[in-house]
């Protein structure tokens, strides 16, 4: 349930409504409008490249070698960009937060992103869609990515002053997500309202089961 409703204070009850799919709480960090339906890539780690192992030291010796480093980094991330338009992947889901080359190139091949996703949000997409998170780079960007979810739309929407991301997504299962938008004067009538709705839909989940039983 608390993935599934976000809290709006300053307006009235009235304007409460349900959305179908899901309102993440927080801005794009790279948004480039697309029509129709995409594909979304589920990330937990950095996609910028590293350029040592774990317990490596790397050691740059002149600024040469510093801007070699960078044009690496660069070009890795440039072709991992390109092979996702060309899957025709548009959004990145990031439970991490990205750095500036990771936007710079979403940005320029039209690659939609949004970080800082809490474990719970990406539990629930990924059981939405029954896709698992992407492992980038390792050795290689040639490695086939196959773990894509339907994205039916994605767009930006705007609760009051908050910026936030709404997207819905093709189902692999009976779920269909809907987000309630719970609208109220302060944030203490919200959360009055929020407690007593999440108190309802449980019973009504005992109520269900007792009566499938």
């Amino acid at each position: 349930f608390a993935e599934l409703h976000a809290a709006v204070p300053g307006l009235p009850l009235a304007s409460s409504r349900v959305l179908p799919g899901i309102v993440l709480r927080r801005d794009f960090a790279a948004y480039c409008p697309t029509d129709g339906e995409l594909r979304a890539l589920l990330v937990t780690e950095p996609l910028r490249p590293a350029l040592t192992g774990p317990g490596v030291e790397f050691v740059v010796d002149s600024e040469g070698q510093y801007r070699a480093s960078l044009r690496w980094i660069a070009e890795r991330t440039e072709a991992l960009m390109k092979r996702l338009r060309s899957n025709n992947v548009k959004l990145l889901l990031s439970s991490v937060k990205q750095e500036e080359v990771v936007i710079y190139y979403a940005k320029l091949y039209g690659v939609s992103v949004v970080e800082c996703l809490s474990s719970e949000e990406m539990a629930l997409i990924g059981e939405i869609t029954g896709v698992s998170p992407y492992a980038p780079f390792g050795d290689t960007v040639d490695r086939e990515i196959t773990e894509t979810a339907v994205v039916t739309f994605c767009q930006p929407l705007l609760l009051v002053s908050r910026r936030c991301v709404h997207i819905g997504f093709a189902s692999v299962c009976a779920f269909r997500p809907h987000c309630l938008i719970l609208c109220g004067p302060v944030d203490g009538v919200n959360e009055q309202h929020a407690a007593a709705l999440q108190e309802a839909f449980t019973m009504l989940q005992q109520l269900f089961k007792t009566v499938g039983q």
